[in-house]
Formats: structure tokens, sequence, C-alpha cells
């Protein structure tokens, strides 16, 4: 298929696997690349002498084009850009943060650039800061989300009409389904995050996966709005979060309770009582584990037939 975003990416399908926080490495990365898709290193979670043996294992690992996700609030963001620039990454996707910091000069360095955003407004700013395509996410997704609690499918159309750069929807998407939905409302690709998390591949603690697949309906909550909101499964820290903001917690309060490296306790070690396990709405409807070249394949096809249903 060629469009806007396998052209820009040249890529096989419009298709992102996510740079998720603890979950998507080289292995991850490499195996949806050299199915067709683009593959994103999280380095959120990576010091960065960690991001750069991910990036050189990935390079041997796939000849195909593949990216690093990085948030922009990084503490040692300068030394990833580096990295990423001597290792000679073509993609970069950016996330919480001003694109404007560093798009320019990974432009300048040929890296093509996305921004993920979850307003109108952030979309509108990232196309005046010159990047090459935004990611609108709905409140939907997994991990750290927006203020704004805008749904994916209401936010893509409004993205849409605000701007004329290449549009990739994400949030609650899983498949072929979702996918052609997307595209109805004006994206030209996808991003996937949490049906990857239970890919073969992903990095995730196996008990993290298989909490994912017991996750029905209902079993995410978005929480720490004061701080940075984030959707999580319920469980006993989510417990007490609940209870914290109830009780009217202040910032300090909350990041006192939250601690450090609650996201590795959960989603890496696989503590699933005390950990912080970020995931997505979607998960209700992920059922299974299973390599990531089969999970991209089935939501193409499923895409695919359904286009061919629609148009005939």
């Amino acid at each position: 298929m060629k469009n806007r975003i396998t052209t820009l990416f040249n890529i096989h399908y419009p298709i992102i696997q996510a740079g998720m926080l603890w979950c998507s490495g080289w292995e991850l990365a490499s195996a949806v690349s050299n199915a067709g898709g683009l593959g994103l290193i999280g380095s959120g979670s990576m010091y960065p002498d960690i991001l750069r043996s991910h990036i050189q294992k990935c390079k041997k690992a796939t000849s195909k084009p593949f990216g690093v996700n990085i948030p922009l609030m990084y503490p040692d963001i300068e030394k990833h850009i580096q990295i990423i620039i001597e290792e000679k990454v073509p993609v970069v996707f950016t996330s919480a943060g001003n694109p404007k910091t560093w798009t320019s000069e990974l432009k300048k360095n040929g890296i093509k650039v996305a921004h993920v955003v979850s307003s109108v407004k952030f979309a509108q700013k990232s196309e005046s800061a010159g990047v090459d395509a935004v990611v609108a996410e709905g409140f939907e997704a997994g991990g750290h989300n927006g203020r704004e609690e805008t749904t994916t499918f209401c936010l893509i159309p409004m993205v849409r009409d605000a701007v004329t750069l290449p549009l990739i929807a994400a949030g609650g998407i899983a498949s072929g389904r979702s996918m052609l939905a997307a595209e109805v409302l004006g994206a030209d690709g996808v991003q996937i995050g949490s049906r990857f998390v239970t890919s073969e591949e992903s990095s995730a603690h196996i008990n993290f996966k298989k909490k994912v697949l017991e996750t029905g309906e209902g079993g995410t909550m978005l929480v720490m709005k004061k701080l940075a909101p984030v959707r999580i499964i319920r469980n006993s820290f989510w417990e007490k979060v609940n209870t914290a903001e109830k009780n009217g917690a202040t910032e300090e309060q909350l990041k006192e309770l939250l601690g450090r490296a609650r996201a590795k306790k959960g989603m890496f070690e696989g503590d699933l009582e005390e950990g912080e396990l970020e995931i997505g709405q979607i998960s209700g409807a992920i059922h299974e584990i299973k390599p990531a070249g089969e999970i991209l394949k089935e939501i193409w096809e499923e895409y695919c037939h359904l286009k061919r249903e629609f148009i005939h």
C-alpha cells in the first residue's frame, strides 16, 4: 500500500508500533519492521548506553526502517538525541513536550520526525514546529495521556480539519476494523501500543502480559491527573492512588506515593499489585499472546477485507 505514511517512512504498511515504556525494545521494534510496519524503540525507560545498545541490535536484526520514541521530558534528552544522530536512526517519534525544541536539529540530520499530541491546539503547534507527521492520541490509550480526555474518534477528524500533515491515529486501535474506521475519519495510518504489549517479542514481563489478557472492559482507569494523567490497570497501587485522589492529595503527596521505578516494578518486573500497570482500554479486547508479525498481518488482512466490502 502506498500512502503518505508509507511513503514518508519507507514502509510497506501504515502501521506503527508505539514506543512503550518497558515494553518495546529492539526485539519488538525489529519484528514489527521486518513484518512491514514501523517498529519503535521506547527510549523513556533507557539510560543512554542502553538506548545505543538497543539501536545497534535493532540494526543487526532488521534491514528495514525503524525508529525511536523519545519522551521530551526525559532527563538525559541531549544524550539520547546525540546517540540517535550518531547511530543514524531514520525516524524519531517525540512525545510529552514541546516539539520545537528538537525537531529542527533532528531534521537537519536527515531524520523524519513525528510528534504525539492529544489536542487540536498541540497538533497545530507541531505543524508550526516543522514535524513531518502528527500522532493524534485519544484518552483510551494506555500510559501517559492528555488532560483534555478527548476520545480518539472525536480527536481524529478535528485534527484532520486543523492540519495538513500526515496524520496517525492512536488510542484504542488494535484491529483492522478500528484501523479502517480511523482512516474513514481522516487518518493516514495508525499507531498501536497495547496489542503489541502482548506480543512474544515485547519486553514486558510475562505476568504483565497475562494480566492484560485478563483485564476486561472497565479494567483500566485514568489517574494521577494532578501530575501527568496515566491510564493503568486497577490493582493495589491503583486503589492507593484512587483513595489519595478522593481525599484531595496534593501533587507532592502523589509524587511520594508514586515513588521511583513504579512502572518498571509492574511492567518489567511483574509485580501485579504494587506496580504501575500501564495499558489501554482496548486491553479488554486482547485475548492471546502471539508473534508481533502475526499480529500485524491479522490487523492488515482484516483491514483489507473490510475495505473491499466497504468499497463494493
